[in-house]
């Protein structure tokens, strides 16, 4: 399979993934106070419920960075582009990321909603086996020297692992759960929903910059990892001479 050479690293790239960065801080500062000191406790678990603004937004966007991740996937096979691959391995470590911090935050949820740290309920079990599947593929591309045969097999890894994201989301409506099905603005309080929403574009705009920033990282590795040897390099200088 014939693949171009890596691309350069775009500064321009980096120029816009710190604004989103700053961008991206700033609402969530925003979307922190009105979700701590604005809007009212929950009815029934009380001031326990301001942990939503935090762990509703984790979740969107851990969906959002899998989904990404497995777009990248299909166009890294379909255009043998090596933007791709380092797309996806950005978006990969940040959805692990934001699942790990969802499992840790939904645990802190759960001790004094439900009277426990862990319980292997449908939404927890099919979340903990997305985190694993998509750790899985990390460690492939870790352990895979070849540039080309690690891009190839975390793709279609991911390809395949995605369909444990649909799986979690369908999970509470599919199975009975102690978690609660997917709310609507129509059925959370108007103070509730701004707040959250501030909170999901905020952590949206950290998503872009991080998955910007290392994307550009993975681009500067793979021209490394790609380029030709020392000894090459000269004989085709060498060569061009003449």
């Amino acid at each position: 399979m014939e693949i171009a050479s890596a691309p350069p690293v775009s500064p321009r790239a980096v120029r816009g993934a710190l604004v989103a960065l700053g961008v991206g801080i700033l609402l969530l500062a925003v979307g922190w106070y009105q979700g701590l000191f604005v809007a009212p406790p929950e009815h029934y678990m009380g001031e326990v419920q301001r942990i939503m603004y935090v762990h509703v937004p984790t979740a969107w966007n851990a969906m959002l960075a899998l989904s990404f991740a497995f777009l990248s996937a299909l166009a890294f096979l379909w255009k043998n582009d090596w933007r791709w691959d380092a797309r996806l391995e950005a978006a990969v470590e940040m959805g692990v990321l934001l699942s790990f911090l969802l499992c840790v935050q939904g645990a802190i949820w759960a001790k004094p909603t439900w009277g426990v740290w862990w319980d292997w309920d449908p939404r927890l079990t099919t979340t903990a086996v997305m985190l694993v599947a998509f750790v899985g593929i990390l460690a492939l591309r870790h352990l895979v020297d070849d540039p080309r045969k690690r891009a190839v097999w975390s793709s279609v890894a991911t390809v395949i692992s995605y369909a444990s994201v649909p799986i979690v989301y369908f999970s509470v409506r599919w199975w009975n759960s102690l978690h609660q099905v997917q709310s609507t603005p129509q059925t959370v309080d108007s103070a509730m929903v701004t707040p959250l929403r501030i909170n999901a574009f905020g952590m949206l705009f950290v998503l872009i910059a991080f998955v910007t920033l290392r994307s550009q990282i993975a681009r500067r590795r793979l021209a490394a990892e790609l380029a030709p040897p020392p000894a090459a390099s000269t004989a085709l200088a060498a060569g061009g001479e003449r």
